[in-house]
């Protein structure tokens, strides 16, 4: 008998036993491998604690500090419940006119974050550098639109994930313009006409501001790409080749000069977030700055309308067109410790599930098949310029170029500088880049 009880309890303990082993769920992460409970069970995974991670990643729009730390908690919580790691994400945001010069400075001196953003104009530059890795690969390539794609290529390999991809040109506050009816203009002569309107309606017709550089750039920006793309098509390559200067698109001085002429007062004292404010409350009717500022416009002012136009540069109306470009992307540092959880969150930019509400809350346009959001009429409206043929790629010029002008800019409105001294010290900086490479 006490045997028989004996062996009884004995088999009792040996189903008990399988029985709490069966309990356990093997998870699988998003890669199907196995996560770390599958190894031991699901009781040793309940006690394991959860593997560290941190990961420094550097973005140059400070404006979106908000919408990126809400959107970097979701993949956080992504990261503990599907692979049991806690990650901690460094986000460092400087100002757009510092941003450029710290990560330089970071990656030269070894210091790389795991991500950083750059603009695809520059990607060039920094993979031959060894400062890019190669993203060929990953998931998230197959998402995106081809003709975007295209954008973050180089050397035949996909090089950073894109952000904005835009369709821009000047804004304008379209309440003021159906106020004193006006249209946006397509030649400088327009432009001239609808300048002096507004100034004897009292209102100014420009924003400047002009406090951070890179503000003042944009217009040089869509001058320049407006006339080389219409009238000097192979203007850049010559540029390379040192058979060209700028001497030769001298007038894309002439709607700058118009800008500056007919702006707001004291535009060194205006950033880009009192710019935003002072735009989004009509100080001016028209502002040369990207529809990338929507977001912040339209905190102050959700209910302005505004809308995207393209720069006129000439008296031929159809050399006025809208900019197309891929400008913010986000790349991976070769040098990364944390590689897969750096791709990971890399990936989840553009996840299928909650990519589109970070897309539409930044006010960026669509560049993915999983973003499903109706865009906003601005992107409509550049849009329809761009079927009527009125469009250019974004120009690609070489390291540094762009930097200098922003500083020259400032230096021309003061009258510190003057159009021949533009024209010198941005043929010598172009010079330089290219024998530098």
């Amino acid at each position: 008998m006490k045997r028989a009880l004996h062996l009884l309890l004995t088999l009792t303990m040996l189903v008990a036993v399988l029985a709490a082993c069966s309990s356990g769920t093997n998870k699988n992460g998003p890669s199907g491998s196995a996560s770390p409970s599958s190894a031991s069970g699901g009781e040793a995974a309940a006690t394991e604690p959860p593997k560290k991670v941190e990961l420094k990643v550097f973005m140059s729009f400070p404006r979106f500090k908000d919408q990126f730390e809400r959107y970097f908690a979701q993949f956080k919580e992504k990261q503990l419940a599907e692979k049991n790691i806690d990650v901690t994400i460094q986000l460092e945001m400087p100002n757009a006119d510092q941003a450029k010069q710290i990560l330089q400075s970071r990656l030269s001196s070894g210091d790389a974050p795991d991500l950083y953003t750059l603009h695809a104009n520059d990607i060039p530059t920094y993979y031959d550098a060894g400062y890019v890795a190669d993203l060929t690969g990953q998931p998230f390539v197959a998402k995106l639109y081809e003709a975007v794609t295209e954008t973050v290529k180089y050397d035949g390999k996909v090089a950073a994930l894109p952000l904005e991809s835009l369709s821009w040109g000047y804004l304008y506050n379209k309440t003021i313009f159906k106020e004193q009816g006006l249209t946006p203009p397509q030649t400088l002569d327009e432009m001239k006409a609808v300048t002096e309107k507004l100034q004897a309606a009292g209102v100014k017709p420009f924003l400047l501001a002009f406090q951070e550089s890179w503000i003042p750039q944009l217009m040089m920006a869509l001058s320049l790409g407006g006339t080389v793309s219409s009238s000097h098509p192979d203007w850049i390559q010559k540029m390379n080749e040192g058979s060209a200067s700028y001497a030769d698109v001298r007038s894309v001085f002439d709607i700058i000069d118009i800008i500056m002429a007919n702006g707001t007062d004291k535009p060194f004292e205006t950033g880009n977030e009192a710019g935003s404010a002072e735009f989004a409350n009509g100080k001016a009717a028209m502002w040369v700055q990207g529809p990338w500022n929507a977001e912040t416009i339209l905190k102050v002012n959700p209910e302005m309308d505004f809308g995207v136009a393209p720069l006129p540069v000439s008296s031929n109306p159809e050399d006025a067109m809208i900019n197309l470009a891929t400008s913010t992307s986000l790349a991976l540092s070769p040098t990364s410790k944390n590689k897969d959880v750096a791709l990971d969150l890399l990936n989840y930019i553009l996840d299928d599930k909650d990519s589109s509400a970070l897309f539409e809350e930044l006010k960026f346009n669509p560049i993915a098949t999983v973003h499903q959001y109706e865009v906003f009429p601005w992107v409509n409206e550049a849009s329809s310029y761009v079927s009527q043929g009125k469009a250019y790629l974004d120009l690609k010029l070489p390291n540094g170029v762009t930097d200098e002008t922003a500083k020259l800019l400032q230096s021309y409105y003061i009258k510190d500088v003057t159009q021949d001294d533009i024209i010198a010290a941005l043929d010598k900086v172009w010079q330089t880049a290219v024998k530098s490479n």
